[in-house]
């Protein structure tokens, strides 16, 4: 039976140390760090986790701006809407939430972005920064996984990490944490990816797995070994016809297997997805120290 890494949990952790942190700062006669999103469009799941976000911040004394904007805004102006925020003083940091409808080019968004106010990390300077093991934006997801994995006491030095789906925004980057020297760190990784052959014999000789492909129940048990650290990053919506909300959310792991058989194992949801948040938090606090300093 597996232990749970409550990200929930250690999420509300997370922000409770912020938060105290933010008391101090208004205390100090300091205004509190200002975080923004850019919506474009009315997707759900986006709808969903940006109001999540503006949800978080107003828990922990942030100041924060929703930005919505037309689905059919032209590339043009959501670069000028860009530039406004990458020039506001008072702003720390924001997001664009992804993803764009699909006339925009979202790399050439994401490279608008001021670095100094990239919170998501996605930015090639950050990216390249993360890469060398400089001080940086460290992309929200990854950077929650490896701070659970830190929060619970996990060892990983030394052991075989498998990570499964190669996206920038937290394949690549979990694999080079996995690596880093530190602690957690020092794993020895394999990327695996759509072309990867004989994935399950791979994963079978993992003692982390980390799944973010977006394919429901993708990892089964017979997939992996007794004693694996499961981290699962998938979170896709089922329909489900007898559920109030009409769809269910699921994981890339077929958790009621996999748990029998995993040392540690995180739920979908209520695992991965409350850290991203979390350090998307954390991101803005450090960008707002730099911006005050």
């Amino acid at each position: 039976m597996s232990i749970i890494l409550d990200g929930k949990t250690t999420s509300n952790q997370i922000k409770e140390e912020l938060s105290v942190q933010v008391k101090g700062i208004k205390e100090s006669g300091k205004r509190p760090p200002h975080l923004a999103a850019v919506l474009v469009g009315n997707d759900g799941a986006s709808l969903t986790y940006v109001g999540s976000k503006v949800r978080s911040c107003e828990r922990i004394g942030y100041d924060s701006t929703l930005i919505k904007l037309e689905d059919n805004i032209s590339q043009d102006a959501l670069l000028e809407t860009i530039e406004k925020l990458n020039s506001d003083p008072l702003l720390d940091g924001f997001i664009v939430q992804l993803p764009l409808p699909k006339h925009i080019d979202e790399e050439v968004v994401l490279h608008a972005i001021n670095p100094n106010k990239d919170v998501d990390g996605f930015h090639p300077t950050n990216f390249g920064k993360m890469a060398l093991g400089m001080e940086t934006f460290i992309p929200a997801t990854p950077f929650g996984i490896m701070e659970l994995l830190k929060r619970y006491k996990l060892d990983i030095s030394g052991k075989h990490a498998v990570v499964i789906g190669r996206s920038h925004i937290v394949g690549r980057p979990m694999s080079i944490l996995l690596s880093e020297k530190g602690n957690p760190g020092n794993a020895t990784v394999t990327l695996t990816h759509s072309r990867t052959q004989n994935l399950a014999a791979i994963t079978n000789e993992a003692d982390i797995v980390v799944s973010a492909l977006g394919v429901p129940n993708f990892l089964t048990a017979d997939m992996v070994k007794d004693g694996a650290i499961i981290i699962d990053v998938g979170i896709t919506r089922v329909y489900d016809a007898n559920h109030h909300k009409g769809y269910v959310i699921v994981g890339d792991v077929h958790y009621d297997a996999v748990k029998e058989k995993a040392s540690h194992i995180t739920p979908v949801p209520g695992g991965v997805g409350p850290m991203t948040i979390a350090m998307l938090l954390q991101n803005t606090m450090l960008a707002y120290q730099r911006n005050q300093d």
